[in-house]
């Protein structure tokens, strides 16, 4: 018992000082035009938000899919309560050799992984865990922008600058 009880404390020292996402955490988010900001738009467009905060909470893998939306053009995570619009915190696309998509899209749009050094805006230079906060608080959502298929982007209709489908993360 006396050799049991050195370990047994150690343990409970173990899981005291553990990180605050002892498991996986998970947050989705579904898009839709009803969702957009500072009114819904009719569209036919949806999406999925999938993100998963890994156990030591440094990192967030992502996986963002979309269906019968029209030239993806770019994809955020922004600070912000429902209802309302915020400061962009992350770019999920295009990143890295990322294009626009042009012409009707559904499938996987972009997934990967966000990190502290991916964080911009009000967040850039803060730890993950800043973003991690506002999440577990219901105070981010994610946008899908699109384009008219018309180089340059914002010219024209369907070049929604606050997005075309929204969803609340959650």
């Amino acid at each position: 018992m006396k050799r049991l009880l050195p370990s047994l404390a150690a343990a409970v020292l173990a899981l005291a000082v553990a990180p605050a996402y002892a498991a996986d955490t998970t947050y989705t988010a579904k898009l839709s035009g009803d969702a957009h900001m500072p009114a819904p738009i009719k569209t036919d467009a949806t999406g999925d938000l999938k993100l998963v905060v890994s156990a030591d909470g440094k990192t967030i893998s992502y996986v963002l899919t979309l269906k019968d939306i029209l030239n993806p053009a770019a994809a955020d995570l922004h600070l912000g309560p429902p209802g309302a619009n915020g400061p962009l915190v992350v770019k999920l696309f295009p990143v890295g050799d990322a294009k626009p998509k042009k012409g009707p899209y559904s499938g996987v749009l972009a997934e990967g992984r966000i990190g502290a050094d991916d964080l911009i805006g009000p967040l850039s230079g803060s730890p993950l865990a800043d973003l991690l906060e506002q999440l577990a608080e219901g105070n981010a959502y994610v946008n899908v922008h699109t384009s008219d298929g018309v180089d340059p982007p914002n010219s024209g209709p369907g070049d929604y600058r606050l997005g075309e489908i929204r969803g609340q993360i959650k």
